[in-house]
């Protein structure tokens, strides 16, 4: 899971940075940059963490990966309301600029929910926590005007998988005891 946490605090920290740099005028850059390194960082978070839920997977009981598979299916459910709630409120509003800060904050608040659940079925306290702070924060982040919101995710979420890569070797060895 480390390096699913470190492909996930890249995401972060270089694509919601590049966004905050090419948002504030900072840095120009071309402007497929900052969600070219948000979707990479994504992408190789996500397979990283795919082979870990697979190989918890298959030393699992039954009805262990009964639960595995629900909280598996949850991505699809989160991620498919996610986008019809953004699109209905970019269209009902007229304001299609919503989308620049409600697919990140709301994407963090989405992943920090399901995190909470598969720390819960895992029994694994990191992970809920991590899911804890993820929503909290990208939520919060709302509030903050302009640019500034990307900064927040950059520093405060990417800064938080840098935190779980840390004490993730620390919690496997505690679970080996």
């Amino acid at each position: 899971m480390i390096a699913a946490y470190l492909g996930f605090a890249f995401a972060y920290v270089f694509g919601h940075g590049a966004a905050l740099l090419s948002k504030s005028g900072a840095v120009l850059m071309p402007g497929w940059l900052p969600i070219g390194l948000l979707g990479g960082g994504l992408v190789v978070g996500t397979i990283l963490a795919m082979n870990v839920s697979l190989r918890i997977q298959r030393n699992a009981s039954a009805e262990r990966r009964r639960a595995e598979k629900l909280v598996g299916t949850a991505w699809v459910t989160g991620f498919v309301a996610l986008g019809l709630a953004i699109t209905g409120l970019s269209t009902v509003f007229d304001k299609p600029e919503l989308q620049t800060v409600l697919w990140p904050a709301g994407s963090t608040i989405v992943v920090g929910l399901i995190y909470i659940a598969e720390g819960a079925v895992r029994h694994n306290a990191l992970h809920y926590n991590l899911g804890t702070w993820l929503a909290l924060v990208a939520a919060a982040s709302l509030f903050v005007p302009g640019a500034g919101f990307f900064g927040v995710l950059a520093v405060l979420c990417g800064g938080a998988y840098l935190v779980a890569a840390f004490l993730e070797p620390r919690r496997l060895a505690s679970a080996d005891r």
